[in-house]
C-alpha cells in the first residue's frame, strides 16, 4: 500500500515571526516576487553561458533545433508537474506523487536519486565559483574559495526559508537582466540598429553561409541535445519551493504557463544572437565562450569580466537553489519514512536544519574528492549523477498518468492546470526521453554517463523494492 502525499498549504496559524506555518513544520516565507523569480532563473544555468559553446562547435546552426527539441521536451514536464503540483503543492514534489501514484519504491528511489543529483551539483558549483574568485584574489587558495561560499550559502538557507528566497531573488534577477539585455543589444547589432557597432558582417545570413544550416548533417541535433539537455536541470525546483509559499497553486500555475517564453527567450532567443553574430566555426565561440565573442564582436568594452559576474552569479544562483532543492528532498523523505526521522524536523523558524546539514555535509566531502581525487572518484559521482535528470523526467511522465485519474477521482476541482492533449502528449513525451537515454548509449562520449547513472539507480531501485517488500512482510 502505497503512502499518501505529505501536503504543504499554507495554514492559518503563524509562527513567532508572524510567518504562516505549513501543516507539516515549514514556513511559507516565500513571497510570490520569489517564486516568481525562482521560476524564471530556474531555468538559466551556468551551462548556458560556459557550454553552449560546444554545442555550437558540434552542431553548427542546427543547435537551435537541438535546444527547441529539449526546451519542448522541458514545457510538457513542466506541464506535468504543474498539474500535480497546483493540485498538490509539497515540498516533495514528483517524489511524494510518485510515492503514492507508483509505490513506495519510485517515490523512494526517485527522491534519493534526485537528492544525490544535487549534492554532487553543489561540489560542481562551488568548484566553479572557486576558480572564478581565485582570478580576482589569487592569494586565497581555490580550496577556501570554495570552502567560503558554501559556508555562506549554508548559513543563508540555515537563517529561513525567506533568506533563500531573497538570495534567489537578487540572483535570479542579475542572469534574467544580462540574458535579456543580451538579447536586445544583440538583436539590435544584428539588425544593424546598435550605434557604433562594428560588426559588419552581422546578421541572418550566418545561419546559412558557412556550410549551411545542418553543416554536420542532421545526427549533429541529437548530438546537439545531448550536449543542451542537462543545462535545463532547475525548472522544477518551482514546484517543490511553492509548498513553502503564500499561495503555491497561483505560483505553480504562473510558472507552469510562462515556461514557454522563458525557454524561448533565454535559450533559443541568445542562441539565436550568437548565431546571427558571428559564423558558427568562429574560433571565438569555443575559446572565449559564445557569449563573450558575440559581445566582442560588436565592441562591448570588457566583455570577458562581465560574464565572468554573470557567470559567478549564476553560480552562486545554482549552488544556493541546490541546496535548497537537496535538503527539501531529504525533509520530504524524512517525513515518509525513507531518510533519518531527524530530517523531517524544523526548527522554531520552520527550518529543516538537519536535512540542510546532512546535505550540505555530503555537498563538502564531494568538494573533498574533487580536489583530493578529481579523475577518479569525483568523475565517477559526476558521471554516475549524469543522466539522472532524464530519469526524474521519465518517471514525472509515468506519475503523471496515474496521478491525472486519483486527481480526477478524489478532487477535480483542483486541476487548475491540465497537460495538454492527455495521455497522449505525455506518451510522446515519455518516449522522446527514453530516445535520448538510448542515443546515450549509442554517442561514445555519453555512453559511460548513462551506463553508470542507470548502475546507481538499479543501486538504489533494488534498496527500495527490497525495503518496500521487507515493510509489507512485517505488517
Amino acid at each position: 500500500m502505497s503512502a499518501q502525499p505529505v501536503t504543504t498549504p499554507p495554514g492559518t496559524s503563524s509562527g513567532g515571526s508572524g510567518t504562516p506555518e505549513s501543516s507539516d513544520g515549514l514556513k511559507a516565507g516565500l513571497k510570490n516576487r520569489h517564486l516568481s523569480m525562482i521560476a524564471i532563473g530556474g531555468v538559466i544555468g551556468a551551462g548556458l553561458f560556459v557550454g553552449s559553446g560546444a554545442g555550437i562547435a558540434k552542431a553548427g546552426p542546427a543547435i537551435l533545433l537541438s535546444y527547441a527539441l529539449v526546451g519542448a521536451m522541458v514545457v510538457f514536464v513542466m506541464r506535468m508537474l504543474g498539474e500535480m503540483a497546483a493540485a498538490n503543492p509539497t515540498s516533495g514534489s514528483f517524489s511524494a506523487y510518485a510515492d503514492r501514484a507508483l509505490g513506495r519504491w519510485a517515490g523512494f528511489s526517485i527522491g534519493w536519486l534526485y537528492w544525490f543529483f544535487w549534492v554532487v551539483v553543489l561540489a560542481v558549483e562551488a568548484t566553479a565559483g572557486a576558480e572564478i574568485l581565485e582570478g580576482w584574489v589569487p592569494s586565497v587558495p581555490q580550496w577556501a574559495w570554495a570552502l567560503i561560499v558554501m559556508v555562506v550559502l549554508t548559513a543563508t538557507n540555515l537563517a529561513s526559508v525567506s533568506s533563500y528566497g531573497e538570495f534567489e531573488f537578487w540572483f535570479a534577477g542579475i542572469k534574467v537582466v544580462a540574458i535579456g539585455a543580451f538579447v536586445v543589444v544583440g538583436g539590435l547589432a544584428v539588425f544593424g540598429l546598435l550605434p557604433g557597432s562594428d560588426n559588419e558582417g552581422a546578421g541572418l545570413a550566418h545561419l546559412t553561409d558557412t556550410g549551411g544550416f545542418l553543416p554536420n548533417g542532421w545526427g549533429a541535433i541529437l548530438t546537439g541535445v545531448l550536449m543542451v539537455v542537462f543545462s535545463f536541470m532547475g525548472s522544477e525546483i518551482v514546484t517543490l519551493a511553492a509548498g513553502e509559499s503564500e499561495d503555491p497553486q497561483r505560483a505553480v500555475t504562473k510558472a507552469t504557463n510562462s515556461v514557454i517564453w522563458r525557454i524561448g527567450v533565454f535559450y533559443l532567443g541568445s542562441i539565436f544572437v550568437v548565431l546571427t553574430l558571428l559564423p558558427w566555426d568562429s574560433k571565438a565561440i569555443t575559446e572565449d565562450g559564445s557569449y563573450v565573442a558575440a559581445l566582442n564582436s560588436i565592441g562591448i568594452p570588457h566583455a570577458g569580466n562581465v560574464m565572468d559576474v554573470i557567470v559567478l552569479t549564476a553560480v552562486l544562483s545554482c549552488l544556493n537553489s541546490g541546496l535548497y532543492t537537496a535538503s527539501r528532498m531529504a525533509f520530504s523523505l524524512g517525513q515518509r519514512g525513507d531518510a533519518p526521522k531527524a530530517f523531517a524536523k524544523t526548527t522554531a523558524r520552520g527550518v529543516p536544519q538537519a536535512a540542510i546539514l546532512g546535505s550540505v555535509v555530503f555537498g563538502f566531502i564531494a568538494v573533498w574528492f574533487n580536489y583530493q581525487w578529481k579523475d577518479t572518484v569525483f568523475q565517477f559521482l559526476l558521471n554516475s549523477s549524469g543522466a539522472i535528470a532524464l530519469f526524474v523526467w521519465l518517471v514525472i511522465c509515468f506519475t503523471q498518468l496515474r496521478m491525472r485519474k486519483i486527481i480526477e477521482r478524489e478532487n477535480p476541482e483542483k486541476l487548475i492546470v491540465r497537460m495538454w492533449l492527455f495521455p497522449y502528449l505525455t506518451w510522446a513525451t515519455a518516449a522522446m526521453i527514453v530516445f535520448v537515454v538510448g542515443y546515450m548509449f549509442y554517442d561514445d562520449a555519453n555512453r559511460e554517463v548513462v551506463s553508470l547513472s542507470l548502475l546507481v539507480a538499479a543501486v538504489v531501485l533494488t534498496v527500495a523494492v527490497v525495503r518496500d517488500r521487507l515493510a509489507k512482510r512485517a505488517a
